[in-house]
């Protein structure tokens, strides 16, 4: 690309590398079920930043869907600014990060496993300060990130995440659509997603909406409009969306829609319906969904996991608007790789 982004495109066509690496570098997995089975939790509590968080969002929809624990966002500057212990005793600490290396995480997890919490870390550098203070570290197996937008590596911790939600419940069906996702992953970066650009590249403002398991997919999409193409946008639910941000819809406002394929699907289609009605430019995945200017998805397959192939055609298309609005999309303003916070 003639803005930038050669590192980005790169790290798309890897990401379905990642979920085959897994397979061979999920040893501890059966360890922390092993624990989990044992003792089990009664919470959850999830510690992220970032994409990592809306990871987490991923992973909390998983667990009380499939598992029926509730889980938690923990926020790191009880432990960091307040200095104050949790009663997290026999729970479960879930943390994601790319790097690490953000001391607030590291110390929330210090904390969580004075406590008497069973603390995990999700990562991608297994040699980090975050893993060394974890009881049980998951790789995410994603290899280099080097585009300060991490891709793979979101995508990597989605499929960990399904890789524990099947290992927990023993649940055939899933894991057959996990083995089954690199290759739907590489299918799904090949989708054409250009339908929004025009619209999308024209506006300062717009929304994504998803709910149950592309509801972490609408706001990981929301934060890669402002970090990579300087796009103001912003996620809700599509019940949320309701209560007060529906004031926002004018004519030809922008809303894209990430379609779910399992029971939460028929809310998501009626509120369609009533944005194009206010005027709205609605565009939905699924070409069923909105056949003037869809967004194409693949077959379906399991709804969690087809979810996750929703993320990887989004991210094709960030780079394509980058590009128009002249964005180097490795390179962002402001922004860093590593963001280590307290």
């Amino acid at each position: 690309m003639s803005n930038g982004g050669a590192a980005m495109a790169t790290e798309l066509r890897e990401a379905p590398d990642a979920g085959r690496r897994q397979e061979t570098s999920r040893a501890a997995l059966p360890q922390l079920i092993a624990r989990c089975r044992a003792r089990p939790p009664q919470l959850v509590v999830t510690c992220a930043r970032g994409s990592s968080g809306h990871a987490a969002a991923f992973g909390k929809h998983l667990i009380e869907r499939h598992l029926g624990i509730p889980v938690a966002a923990g926020a790191p500057n009880i432990a960091t600014v307040y200095r104050r212990r949790l009663e997290l005793r026999d729970q479960l600490v879930l943390t994601i990060s790319q790097s690490g290396r953000s001391d607030d995480l590291i110390e929330f997890n210090e904390m969580a496993r004075a406590a008497g919490a069973t603390t995990v870390a999700i990562v991608n550098d297994t040699g980090s300060p975050l893993a060394a203070v974890c009881d049980v570290t998951l790789p995410m197996a994603a290899g280099p990130e080097l585009s300060v937008a991490a891709t793979k590596s979101f995508i990597a911790a989605l499929a960990m995440l399904l890789r524990m939600t099947a290992e927990w419940t023993d649940d055939q069906e899933l894991r057959a659509a996990i083995d089954r996702l690199p290759e739907r992953l590489a299918k799904a970066t090949d989708l054409d997603w250009t339908g929004p650009l025009d619209a999308v590249s024209k506006t300062d403002s717009l929304i994504a909406i998803g709910r149950g398991p592309t509801l972490a997919i609408a706001r990981e999409a929301a934060l890669k409009l402002k970090e990579t193409c300087y796009l103001h946008a912003e996620a809700f639910s599509s019940a949320e969306f309701q209560h007060g941000p529906l004031s926002l819809i004018s004519h030809s406002y922008p809303v894209l829609m990430f379609m779910p394929t399992d029971a939460a699907a028929s809310g998501m289609r009626e509120l369609a319906t009533t944005l194009r009605t206010k005027g709205a430019a609605v565009f939905c995945t699924g070409q069923s969904e909105s056949p003037a200017g869809g967004l194409p998805a693949l077959a379906h397959d399991h709804p969690d996991v087809d979810a996750v192939c929703l993320i990887q055609a989004f991210y094709v298309l960030t780079m394509g608007l980058a590009a128009m609005r002249g964005i180097d999309i490795d390179r962002p303003r402001n922004l860093q790789k590593v963001t280590r916070t307290r």
